[in-house]
């Protein structure tokens, strides 16, 4: 299994090697953008290998692992300090894997000469704006209703901006019908941090959040869902029914609430939280046309200079 890499246009490259896909985009001086790219799949081909040698470390709960003593590798050790402030409940550095990995590699782009950048490692997102350049993000709140298979535009339930004096650099989503794990039953949150690895482990966190004692949800020990899974035996969701609007609003107020004092903690900046077409908004946020999912409310999403969480 060796990394692999795809030209899709002049601005972007598709980078893969086993579990890990990432879109890296780039705009400015086509000779820096250039040298970034490559300096960006340099970094991207030792990556797995090097997360795969400290994989049995960051699998263990946040609490037993020693960031300084036990963990070598620029990402292990980011992936650590996200998920550090969360030690008061279970938490492995793996909840911050993905945005870890976009900020890892969006460093290959600051440089003079690139006006934004972006990586987008399924669904988590790690941004350069240089002053004055912005990134309009696509949210798609509800990940079971994509069809990869139709080929007209992409439609989203909202849009925000997101400009280079705003303290944000990562995005975000997690949530049960994602392709991680989840012990709430959001059908997403999305999160804009400082960082992305910040971003991930936060809506991580959120998104357990989202939860309410009901019949409807039904739950199997994470080890069931997925054999290496970090999460041993705790139960995950992994299927919710139709559920009272009183149910799902209950479960919105509680991750709410945890957004809230992340946010006051000074963890994120804004949250998104969405489940069974109902929706709350932590603000600051810049959005248009979130429309408590509903189709009439959705918007055709450009491909030029948008990504999406």
């Amino acid at each position: 299994m060796t990394a692999r890499r795809n030209r899709l246009d002049a601005d972007r490259w598709h980078f893969s090697h086993g579990p890990i896909d990432v879109i890296a985009e780039a705009h400015g001086d086509a000779a820096v953008v250039a040298e970034a790219h490559e300096a960006a799949w340099q970094r991207f081909a030792g990556v797995l290998d090097e997360l795969v040698g400290e994989l049995r470390e960051l699998r263990r709960p946040i609490q037993t692992v020693q960031a300084t003593h036990t963990l070598h590798g620029p990402i292990a050790r980011r992936m650590w300090s996200a998920c550090a402030p969360f030690s008061a409940g279970f938490i492995t550095p793996m909840a911050a894997v993905a945005g870890s990995i976009a900020q890892e590699l969006v460093a290959c782009y600051l440089r003079s000469g690139i006006e934004r950048a972006w990586i987008n490692n399924g669904g988590d997102i790690a941004l350069h704006l240089a002053p004055g350049a912005q990134v309009r993000i696509g949210l798609l709140a509800d990940i079971a209703t994509f069809d990869w298979r139709d080929a007209g535009p992409l439609f989203t339930d909202g849009q925000f901006d997101i400009t280079a004096d705003m303290p944000v650099r990562g995005v975000a989503t997690s949530g049960w019908r994602g392709r991680s794990l989840s012990l709430g039953i959001a059908d997403s949150v999305t999160v804009l941090a400082a960082t992305a690895a910040e971003a991930d482990a936060a809506a991580t966190v959120i998104a357990n959040a989202v939860d309410v004692d009901d019949a409807g949800i039904r739950r199997k020990p994470a080890s069931e869902c997925k054999d290496d899974s970090d999460l041993g035996d705790i139960p995950v969701t992994v299927d919710v029914a139709t559920l009272d609007p009183l149910q799902v609003r209950r479960a919105l107020e509680a991750g709410a609430a945890c957004a809230k004092a992340l946010q006051q903690a000074g963890r994120i900046h804004a949250a998104v939280l969405v489940c069974q077409k109902q929706w709350r908004m932590v603000e600051p946020l810049c959005s248009d046309a979130l429309q408590n999912a509903q189709p009439a409310g959705r918007v055709a999403m450009s491909a030029v200079g948008s990504v999406f969480a």
